[in-house]
């Protein structure tokens, strides 16, 4: 089978917002239902034009089942446009796109939006077995008397709530939440405390300047919140001022607190946010008169061991660059996604050393990722980790930085909850 090209002609993100902040109230439809708006209208297409709607999300709301069939008809799309949602946890939105790429390139498809979203804010409190069969026999009981009978099962420690937040950030098969994956890997490498702090305080560092410059205007649009629609969120709400290894020194450590060197300051955010691309075929572009932004190359997942589940970058980035026969050499930007600190440096350090890489069966360390190129404008630990729009949030900044720089190729990956990793690769096609 023939493979079409798959262009992008429009990427735009939410400002991302620490957890109970900014966009703790807005529901995650619509942290992507706006952008998709804001993409079709950009690109003067009718709301007929659009085939599909596929959106990455992992703490789907109740209330909003199919968030990506909710996000397309929220929008304004035709009822005719289908949508779905997809859950590759972390890489929720990389694997949206991956779905569009592919529908694309098929020829099934000739305009599809994809992105990912995630109110975290909002992910819930659950009760426990003993307070919810407390619930249930309460309603199943039909007298007053055995109501009551019911209820006197209460203890006071039923109320006690599970966090569901914390239960999908634990691996049921290796054990470990994900701070300690970051754990195993900083013991394995022998990656220090100090070094964690540096690169975070780096994270900061570079977004605080990104944003002041206006580097990240192209990608953000703003957002209306609050209780009376009163304001406008435009910018991050994450990285901080003044950040310093000497602050970051004083955080004890978070998942090892006896041993470990992983904490919440060299680890990413909880945090809320939404981005959306819209990729189109090359009769697309000619039928609508639209001009690409860039090109997908490819991309590919791979799986891994879940207690080291911070590799899969380097496994996943070894095997698109063997699918495409493009090389680290190449990409003129990398974005690696921050979920800790010690976890991107082991990534690097593997990259380079053959011994290292062949541990996961990689034939090929593909050499040094510098430090001009990687995450230039920051990353998670400053930005924060939507779960499900992170995948897709990078391709929207590596889209944007590479216009803005007029370079050539970019990859962006991320490791993912469970033991997996996924890399994409994208042309710049703006001159």
């Amino acid at each position: 089978m023939n493979s079409r090209p798959v262009y992008i002609v429009g990427a735009k993100r939410t400002p991302q917002a620490k957890s109970g902040t900014d966009l703790k109230d807005v529901a995650a439809p619509f942290l992507g239902a706006y952008l998709i708006r804001h993409l079709v209208d950009e690109a003067n297409l009718e709301n007929t034009a659009i085939d599909e709607v596929i959106i990455g999300n992992v703490g789907n709301p109740p209330k909003y089942p199919n968030i990506g069939r909710v996000i397309a008809l929220e929008a304004g799309l035709d009822k005719k446009t289908s949508g779905y949602t997809v859950h590759r946890n972390c890489a929720s939105g990389l694997e949206a796109l991956s779905q569009g790429f592919i529908k694309i390139a098929s020829g099934r498809s000739e305009i599809i939006a994809v992105g990912g979203v995630e109110n975290m804010s909002q992910m819930p409190l659950i009760y426990s077995e003993e307070m919810t069969e407390v619930f249930f026999n309460v309603m199943k009981a039909k007298s007053v008397g055995d109501k009551l009978k019911a209820l006197s099962h209460f203890r006071p420690h039923n109320l006690s709530p599970i966090v569901a937040i914390e239960q999908g950030l634990t691996d049921p098969f290796c054990g470990l939440n994900m701070g300690q994956t970051a754990e195993v890997l900083s013991r394995e490498f022998g990656i220090t405390r100090e070094q964690q702090d540096e690169f975070a305080v780096r994270s900061h560092t570079l977004a605080l300047k990104a944003r002041d410059e206006g580097r990240l205007a192209e990608e953000i649009l703003p957002i209306i919140i609050g209780g009376k629609l009163n304001k406008l969120l435009g910018q991050d709400v994450g990285p901080r001022e003044g950040s310093s290894v000497e602050k970051l020194a004083k955080l004890k450590p978070y998942f090892d607190r006896k041993s470990g060197t992983v904490t919440v300051g060299n680890a990413c955010p909880i945090t809320d946010g939404g981005s959306a691309l819209l990729l189109v075929s090359e009769e697309a572009l000619k039928k609508y008169d639209l001009e690409p932004i860039a090109r997908i190359v490819d991309y590919h997942f791979h799986g891994l061991e879940p207690e080291r589940m911070g590799m899969g970058p380097l496994l996943a980035m070894d095997g698109v660059f063997k699918r495409t026969k493009l090389d680290l050499q190449q990409m003129d930007l990398v974005e690696i996604n921050e979920a800790f600190a010690a976890q991107v440096l082991a990534v690097k350090k593997a990259m380079v050393d053959k011994e290292a890489a062949a541990r996961f069966g990689i034939e090929k360390a593909w050499g040094e990722i510098p430090d001009e190129r990687l995450n230039v404008n920051g990353g998670a630990i400053a930005m924060g980790h939507p779960v499900g729009s992170t995948g897709s949030r990078l391709v929207v900044t590596l889209t944007h930085e590479l216009a803005r720089r007029k370079a050539k190729y970019g990859i962006a990956s991320l490791c993912i909850g469970g033991g997996q990793g996924g890399a994409v690769i994208v042309e710049n096609l703006k001159k």
